[in-house]
């Protein structure tokens, strides 16, 4: 009996509502649903997790070839003494680097270059010579450290009377793709070990590789203080970029 009449009452009290306030009621309601299916997505998505990492491999490596380039100057007033003073200066630099080992096929000469100074636009200064002649030769070889050696003695052409225009060595490291396959895998672990430590740190396993993304190569000089490209001494370096699924 006690039932029956707390239905009735329920009844009774609900033909005393307003309509439109029931229907304020039921437009809560469906907000309250709306919302509830909102965090289900977002759920969803947070429980699509996943985190990026960087790996990095780094190798010390040494130039395997080395180019050296002498460019040497004459200047005087008249153009054939000042040729033919060229012509032994390049027969000097020649017995110079036969004597430190370098065989003539791989020793370039390059063309000559003769400057007239009183045939440029603008009147030269007062003592400028009237002609000035460069010539330039080049050494290319895989012999590094003989063209090391070779730079620290280039005074002895000084000392003949060759008038050096002297620029540092290039030193070249071609072996790239020797080393490329081992340095990516080099940096996937990395990423991957990086990538373990963070799924141990947040509790959940590490899945599979999402996405991979394998940066350039750089080549660099082993210390700061050099430049790459006059550095004996080289540090190759690679990043790779990947992503993992986290269960």
């Amino acid at each position: 009996m006690a039932a029956s009449t707390w239905s009735a009452a329920v009844q009774f009290d609900r033909t005393l509502i307003p309509p439109a306030i029931i229907g304020g009621f039921i437009a809560i309601g469906l907000i309250g649903a709306g919302l509830a299916v909102g965090g289900g997505v977002v759920n969803a998505n947070t429980g699509n997790r996943q985190v990026t990492v960087r790996g990095v491999a780094e190798r010390n490596v040494t130039a395997d070839l080395a180019i050296l380039s002498l460019r040497f100057t004459v200047a005087g007033e008249e153009l054939p003494a000042v040729q033919a003073q060229i012509d032994g200066d390049l027969g000097k630099v020649r017995a110079f680097l036969r004597a430190q080992g370098y065989g003539d096929d791989i020793v370039s000469v390059g063309r000559l270059e003769v400057t007239d100074t009183q045939a440029q636009s603008y009147a030269p200064s007062p003592g400028t010579p009237h002609f000035v002649v460069a010539q330039s030769v080049t050494v290319r070889t895989t012999d590094v450290a003989r063209v090391a050696q070779t730079e620290r003695a280039l005074n002895d052409l000084v000392r003949q009377g060759v008038l050096l225009d002297f620029t540092a060595p290039t030193y070249v490291f071609t072996k790239l793709n020797d080393v490329r396959p081992e340095m990516i895998a080099e940096a996937t672990a990395s990423a991957r070990s990086g990538a373990e430590q963070f799924a141990k740190d947040s509790g959940a396993p590490l899945g599979p590789i999402k996405q991979a993304t394998q940066g350039s190569f750089e080549i660099l000089a082993r210390e700061d203080v050099d430049t790459e490209s006059t550095s004996l001494d080289k540090r190759v370096r690679v990043v790779a970029t990947v992503t993992y699924q986290l269960r």
